[in-house]
């Protein structure tokens, strides 16, 4: 049986909803918890508990951190923790808007939210800037071995830590470079996604190229692009069975590695940063055993 919340191995639904809660102060997390859990089968919801919420329960999560902060030559990436990430994985709008209230309520009073972040996916799974994301995500058994904690014992074994970050786009610098310099930023061709032989260290393959790293640093991306009234960019979203891997490359593409920083900041940058625990399941519902839940 699978202990695994579901939706993190799922292809990228058409639309989706990511809500980040603070703990209110005076409030114990327990009962709401307790209610969320019960409700949640991490298929069509997957949640994510953040450092603050764990710290306030008394419990502990070997390998959790907070988000770090990372400055460098043109490179500002902030860490914006929350108490609790939830992202809510539908086909229909409406279903976004009725579940988002279903769950503000069984959250109440304990935790608020506090930001909305409505995605999409684009085309089979692209960047706006028309870019492939996740080219070479890991399938099947590789993708469990990649994103999900195994022999840590009851409670921990089938849960994920994931990585956030909401990035900003300046699509129209973006645009106004010539095709080959768009083609450079990525280190793949828009038109087949064939990596190119030609690409500068500067390209994000490059910077991010998983096997490069020593130990090899793979993660599961499921991210997706994100639009309100006036901006728009990408929501990365990845999951692993450790940090290690994602903070090893999120350090190179600062430029912290060599000096090289990678050419999606020449366009886009990041607005958030947060990591969360995501508990298994067990018998259709979320397990909290690991938080003495």
């Amino acid at each position: 049986m699978k202990t695994f919340q579901p939706g993190i191995l799922e292809p990228l639904p058409r639309l989706a909803r990511y809500l980040l809660f603070t703990l209110n102060p005076h409030a114990e997390p327990a009962d709401a918890l307790k209610r969320l859990a019960s409700s949640v089968d991490g298929r069509k919801i997957v949640v994510g508990l953040g450092l603050s919420t764990i710290q306030k329960l008394g419990a502990h999560i070997e390998g959790l951190r907070p988000f770090p902060v990372i400055v460098n030559a043109g490179v500002d990436i902030p860490s914006t923790p929350a108490a609790l990430w939830i992202w809510i994985r539908n086909d229909d709008r409406g279903e976004l808007v009725l579940q988002t209230r279903r769950l503000r309520k069984w959250l109440a009073p304990a935790f608020e939210l506090v930001q909305v972040v409505d995605a999409f996916r684009y085309g089979p799974a692209l960047d706006l800037t028309g870019y492939e994301d996740g080219t070479e995500n890991p399938e099947g058994e590789e993708a469990v071995a990649v994103a999900i904690v195994s022999g840590q014992g009851p409670g921990l074994d089938g849960s994920s830590f994931v990585a956030t970050q909401q990035w900003l786009h300046d699509l129209d610098f973006f645009e106004s470079l010539p095709p080959e310099a768009q083609d450079h930023v990525f280190g793949r061709r828009k038109s087949d996604n064939v990596e190119l032989a030609d690409a500068p260290e500067s390209a994000h393959v490059k910077r991010t190229a998983q096997e490069s790293f020593e130990p090899e640093a793979f993660v599961l991306r499921r991210s997706m692009p994100w639009a309100d009234e006036a901006r728009e960019g990408f929501f990365f979203v990845a999951f692993g069975h450790s940090l290690y891997a994602f903070e090893a490359q999120l350090k190179r593409m600062a430029g912290l590695d060599d000096g090289i920083v990678d050419a999606i900041f020449t366009y886009s940058r990041p607005i958030t940063g947060a990591y969360f625990w995501c508990p298994p399941v067990k018998n259709g519902q979320l397990d909290l055993q690991a938080l003495g839940l």
